[in-house]
């Protein structure tokens, strides 16, 4: 895992390939990784996680505001690297009736990026380096590169890892959570930090379902069990369909928004 998260807690400043700002971020939950790390249990770690974590919430509170000043529904994609999201987003171009925009995280290469721009749709590359997550204030960069004023939603593609991006807030309203056939039925009970910061969880790739011993039914309660209530769609990139019902359950979040 990275060195800029609570991985391997270090108070550090780390600059992102051309995306330049000098700041310190720390895992959300930082107290959870102290606990396993006797050699992080001390007053001084502790508060300089604090300060870093208070930053990031500062931020990701600005950037919330940004989107609202121009009323712009944020939604954070997240999910293991491969389950299907820079795809789906692809589907969606074709399909939408709302506008959207495209802020990528990746630790190198601008491919999902350029994926994206070749739909014609607006998308920024955040290149992280080491980071295996986004923070607020690298998302507050590719914000200023949005037309924000020309789409309806920006989705915040984060960086493939189903640990650390679900304990930092970047500004989003939403997040959406994608886990995959080929993943197998036990996701979402191993890393259940992520699923329960879910608004959509979408169970991907089901055209795979009879090539996998995948049992989406237990996957649909475990959900559940770690968020009570929270929407599960299915979904299939060659069935348009499917991704229709994804794009419904965002035009109904932005008509919500009023």
């Amino acid at each position: 895992m990275c060195k800029d998260c609570g991985c391997s807690i270090t108070d550090h400043e780390h600059t992102h390939d051309h995306h330049d700002h000098d700041h310190s971020h720390e895992h959300h939950a930082a107290h959870e990784t102290l606990s396993h790390n006797p050699q992080l249990n001390d007053k001084k770690t502790i508060d300089v996680i604090t300060k870093i974590l208070d930053k990031n919430d500062q931020e990701a509170g600005h950037n919330r505001s940004h989107f609202d000043g121009h009323d712009v529904l944020s939604i954070n994609l997240m999910s293991s690297p491969g389950s299907g999201k820079t795809t789906l987003l692809e589907h969606m171009s074709a399909l939408a009736s709302f506008k959207f925009g495209v802020i990528e995280g990746d630790l190198e290469t601008s491919r999902d990026a350029d994926r994206i721009t070749a739909k014609g749709i607006p998308a920024y590359q955040i290149q992280t380096g080491s980071a295996c997550h986004l923070d607020a204030f690298m998302v507050h960069k590719g914000l200023h590169a949005m037309p924000l004023d020309e789409i309806d939603v920006c989705f915040i593609e984060n960086v493939g890892n189903l640990v650390c991006p679900a304990s930092y807030d970047v500004g989003s309203h939403l997040n959406i959570v994608l886990v995959s056939i080929p993943e197998g039925s036990d996701k979402i009970e191993k890393y259940p930090v992520m699923f329960r910061q879910a608004d959509l969880i979408l169970i991907t790739k089901t055209d795979l379902l009879p090539y996998f011993d995948y049992d989406i039914e237990h996957e649909k309660i475990e959900a559940r069990k770690l968020r009570p209530g929270v929407d599960i769609l299915e979904v299939n990139v060659k069935d348009d369909a499917s991704i229709q019902r994804v794009i419904e359950w965002i035009e109904f979040k932005i008509k919500m928004r009023g």
